[in-house]
């Protein structure tokens, strides 16, 4: 059993990353700048955007985040984001979700311009990426597909089988599969006897949001299973959407959690800020 870690891609690719921030910097005469508005303290957010902007000023990249106390108003923060849409210096927003219930989804959406869409959720961002048009990708689908491509994995003619369908992973990462010429498979909440249909699956992944739900019974045997998911078992560990050591015994490969595709997020999120940044290079 292959166990797929981030590290080695991450150390390569930020080496990579690093000398072409080199280079747009010495082109553009400053920083690629990404920003990250936030709104109030949820403290895995805090988490998650710390570990963004280290990994940023890692490869010589300027990255901030811009922070509303829980109380702020959504068109408060609206308009602080529609100033970043007219900076030109900017080249990447990042709207951290979850954000307040008094924030609604469908309108902020629509409030980071698609050319610094660097999260890929603008609509006009996703219907570029289903139509397979250059733009944005999603940066947690298009972090699981490296990492199979890192490790040498060839998903065409293959079963995909992909467990939930949020926006931000699952619908995504189906259209992504498809445009790898993978036959997918795209499980949910409402699918009847589902082991019987992931076990079809050369390559199962999971982002259902539910800790260690899937299991050996779940897994055709020498399957590779890439976990999207984080959280905590009941002994407070943090784990991902698959029982790790239960799904090892009969899979060919699997992600880690901590460790796998949480790393591969970050840095996707800091390559689509770079081609915002390149995209503004003069020829």
């Amino acid at each position: 059993m292959i166990r797929l870690e981030a590290r080695p891609y991450r150390e390569k690719r930020l080496s990579e990353l690093k000398a072409d921030v080199v280079k747009c910097t010495s082109a553009l005469g400053r920083k690629p700048k990404l920003r990250v508005v936030m709104v109030g303290d949820h403290t895995a957010s805090a988490i998650y955007v710390a570990n963004k902007e280290k990994m940023a000023a890692e490869i010589g990249m300027d990255a901030a985040t811009v922070k509303f106390p829980e109380t702020a108003a959504p068109e408060e923060v609206a308009r602080a984001v529609a100033e970043l849409n007219a900076d030109p210096s900017v080249d990447g927003i990042l709207i951290q979700r979850p954000l307040p219930k008094s924030f609604k989804e469908e309108d902020v959406l629509l409030w980071v311009h698609p050319s610094k869409d660097v999260d890929a959720f603008h609509p006009e961002t996703v219907g570029r990426m289903s139509l397979g048009l250059p733009g944005f990708l999603p940066c947690t689908p298009a972090g699981c597909l490296k990492l199979v491509d890192f490790y040498g994995y060839d998903l065409a003619g293959k079963i995909a089988c992909v467990i939930g369908r949020s926006s931000i992973v699952g619908k995504p990462l189906a259209q992504l599969l498809l445009q790898r010429d993978a036959t997918v498979l795209h499980c949910h909440s409402r699918t009847k006897d589902l082991a019987s249909i992931t076990r079809q699956a050369d390559f199962l992944f999971v982002a259902i949001g539910k800790p260690e739900f899937v299991r050996a019974e779940h897994v055709k045997p020498g399957a590779v299973v890439i976990d999207v998911g984080i959280g905590k078992n009941a002994a407070n560990k943090t784990v991902g959407d698959v029982a790790y050591d239960d799904a090892a015994k009969v899979a060919g490969a699997i992600t880690p959690v901590p460790g796998g595709i949480g790393p591969m997020t970050i840095l996707g999120l800091l390559e689509n800020t770079l081609a915002g940044a390149n995209a503004k290079i003069k020829p």
